[in-house]
């Protein structure tokens, strides 16, 4: 006799999903695919999705029965479910950690989907009787603001219009000023069209009159205006009645382009990112899986976002490394936008001033359709002029020159504002004895620590390790300890010396952890001058008006890195760090100090910009069989001693042997061979046709959770890695 089971998948990495019968009495159909369920798992429960119906012809009395269904229809319907299915075969990973990264917290804890719609705020009676006695500040501010308006106003139009609004509406709520109230129709004004330049016009024409899939990469210079192509291209998707979908690479940019985006649109415009708090995000993943939601803006984690309408789907920054996940399920955001868009049938537009190679090897063949903005969007604004600063043999004030100096004087006399760009945090990369060459290593880590807290404490940016600085070497007693090399705090001391009545903002990981950190960091200059010191945050997507001149502290680095990407990275770099200046009326200027002016990648960017180097780029990787030309894996394993960790490795390439097209290197160890404690070892995987690639991992790799040697290590499989580490 058979009997119907449920084959449910928990969220845990388990290679296989669990049979369950179903609860008793319940009718079992295609209903029950993409529901979650509440099901026994030892002495616990555990919330799982059904991924699919079987028949056993065993003994059911070993089969535990389903606690109970939480969904009457399937929460992962139709395409966003296929997505999923195919997200778990091509990363080849177990379909329960897929749907659980795919939720937000609420949803994965199995709570029901929380109430969507429009909410408005209004004074209450008591409220515009007393408004006009409050003390000055945001309450006051926010209560005047409701106090002009007739009727409720949306929440979307207080978060694009009242900065801190809720806060202010928390305080005047407790008081009894407030109430909240649910809106029935959409009272959002409609926004007239954006005067837009003929290569935008061009674009969004494009784009708009495509009709089923296609993918556009939207190669702009930065400050050429895409972000206007995106909110023309989503205006003319919401006039058809369709959800549009926009990544950012960061959390920080989430809020600024949810904010260029509610100005310009009649709806409300959704953001969904880890830095939110869970209830926010499971509203925005609700509101646009019933359809109340028709935009929704985040970082990575919402190319998972359900569109049941699908209209277009936008991946500002396309090759920011930002879109790759590094743990758990290692997918590549842009790469699933191109997936879905597919599936969905609507236009996926890739947008960056410095693409992808990947992305640009596909425009060449003909794959993707390439929509160029040449000029700056701004009528007055030009490309700043480079000017790059040997610094070999010159003395150095905290790692600047002193033409750099003179030329940051200048600026802030004018009134303007200056970026100066060091991509590494901390007060100094490494503590030095001046006398027998000791460095301060991190004892968990094969990586020295960087000193932070103005040369007072040491702190590893791998694993977290902190220690107070040493009173002496502990190697020869001496006292001649030294911060050597230059971090974000550093500079920013140095600058605080020389520039004492100038506003210094530092920003960086340090700086900017609490809630919508980046957003105040870079507020607080205003229009007013001032100095930006900062990392790669700094370098995505920021309009600053008044910025005028951007500094390099130093590109050497990227110059010699052993990483094949490193040309890519740094030609990105230079020129997003490049474009943050002169994008209004202001000419802007950029500063490059390095000890390596002749080198040929430099060269290349400096005489033609990033479209000269990557061309050579693309011919080396073409020539070496390197990415996109070759197709990877990536097999890590960890554990306490390294011998455990090759013996998996060596475990797991021996299952490997016979698949044809596939070349095995390793194991090795990895480039930090020791990082929390634990020893790492690596497998790469190479083969130039990808079928041949998955179908040796579609074979073996649910093997690998048997083999005994797995039992000592913590592995992970990274397909299409972008970097070795």
């Amino acid at each position: 006799m058979a009997f119907t089971t449920l084959q449910v998948a928990l969220a845990r990495p388990l290679p296989r999903p669990y049979d369950y019968l179903p609860p008793e009495g319940a009718l079992v159909d295609g209903g029950w695919l993409g529901c979650r369920v509440r099901v026994p798992l030892g002495r616990e429960t555990s919330i799982g999705v059904v991924c699919g119906l079987g028949q056993a012809e065993v003994d059911t009395q070993r089969l535990r029965r389903v606690e109970a269904r939480l969904d009457a229809t399937p929460l992962l319907p139709g395409e966003l479910w296929d997505t999923l299915q195919f997200a778990s075969r091509y990363y080849h990973a177990p379909f329960g950690e897929v749907w659980a990264t795919a939720l937000p917290g609420p949803l994965r804890e199995g709570k029901p989907l929380p109430e969507t719609g429009a909410f408005g705020w209004a004074l209450s009676a008591a409220g515009r009787e007393a408004w006009e006695r409050l003390r000055p500040g945001r309450p006051r501010a926010l209560a005047e603001h409701l106090a002009s308006a007739a009727q409720a106003l949306p929440e979307a139009l207080l978060e694009a219009d009242v900065p801190r609004w809720r806060e202010a509406a928390r305080n005047l709520r407790e008081r009894g000023f407030l109430e909240r109230q649910t809106l029935d129709f959409d009272v959002l004004p409609v926004r007239p069209s954006l005067a837009l330049n003929n290569d935008q016009s061009a674009a969004v024409t494009a784009i708009t009159a495509q009709v089923g899939f296609a993918p556009f990469l939207l190669d702009g210079v930065t400050g050429s205006g895409k972000t206007e192509v995106y909110l023309e291209a989503v205006r003319h998707c919401l006039a058809r009645g369709k959800q549009a979908l926009l990544l950012v690479p960061e959390i920080g940019l989430t809020a600024q382009t949810v904010a260029r985006l509610q100005r310009g649109l009649p709806v409300e415009v959704h953001a969904l990112h880890s830095g939110l708090a869970d209830g926010e995000r499971a509203h925005g993943w609700a509101a646009m899986a019933r359809g109340d939601g028709r935009v929704m803006v985040g970082t990575r984690s919402a190319i998972f976002s359900p569109l049941p309408e699908a209209g277009l789907i936008v991946v500002d920054e396309e090759h920011d490394a930002s879109y790759k996940q590094q743990d758990g399920i290692r997918y590549h955001a842009r790469d699933l936008a191109l997936v879905r868009g597919r599936a969905l049938g609507v236009p996926v537009v890739l947008g960056s001033a410095t693409p992808a190679l990947e992305s640009q090897r596909h425009a060449i063949s003909g794959r993707m359709t390439r929509l160029a903005l040449p000029r700056r969007a701004h009528a007055e604004a030009r490309p700043p002029k480079v000017r790059v600063v040997d610094v070999r043999k010159r003395k150095l004030e905290g790692g600047l020159a002193h033409e750099l100096l003179e030329a940051i004087e200048s600026t802030l006399a004018r009134g303007e504002q200056v970026l100066v760009f060091r991509n590494r945090r901390g007060y100094a990369p490494v503590l030095l004895c001046h006398d027998c060459g000791w460095s301060a290593p991190c004892k968990r880590c094969d990586a020295p620590l960087t000193v932070h807290a103005g040369g007072r404490r040491l702190i590893c940016h791998h694993c977290g390790y902190s220690a107070p600085k040493p009173l002496a070497c502990p190697d020869c007693g001496s006292l001649a300890l030294q911060p050597q090399g230059q971090g974000t705090e550093r500079i920013e001391e140095t600058l605080q010396a020389r520039f004492p009545d100038a506003r210094i903002v530092r920003v960086d990981r340090d700086t900017t952890a609490v809630k919508d950190g980046l957003a105040k960091r870079l507020a607080e200059l205003g229009d007013g001058p001032g100095i930006y010191v900062g990392t790669q945050m700094l370098a995505k997507g920021h309009d600053l008006p008044r910025l005028t001149l951007s500094a390099i502290v130093s590109i050497d680095e990227g110059l010699f890195s052993a990483d094949f990407r490193a040309g890519e990275r740094l030609g990105q770099l230079l020129v997003q760090v490049a474009g943050r200046s002169g994008r209004a009326e202001r000419a802007g200027e950029v500063w490059l100090q390095t000890h390596h002016p002749e080198h040929p990648w430099l060269a290349l960017l400096l005489s033609g910009g990033y479209a000269a180097l990557s061309a050579p780029l693309l011919a080396e990787r073409e020539a070496a069989q390197l990415p996109p030309y070759a197709h990877w894996a990536l097999l890590r394993a960890e554990a306490k001693d390294a011998s455990a960790a090759d013996a998996f490795l060596a475990a797991a390439r021996d299952s490997l042997t016979g698949h044809g097209g596939l070349h095995c290197s390793g194991p090795v160890p990895a480039p930090m061979p020791r990082r929390a404690g634990r020893a790492r070892a690596q497998l790469l995987l190479q083969a130039t046709e990808r079928p041949a690639l998955h179908a040796a991992l579609s074979t073996c790799v649910e093997g690998w959770y048997a083999l005994p040697e797995a039992r000592r290590v913590r592995w992970s499989l990274d397909v299409d890695p972008i970097d070795l580490y």
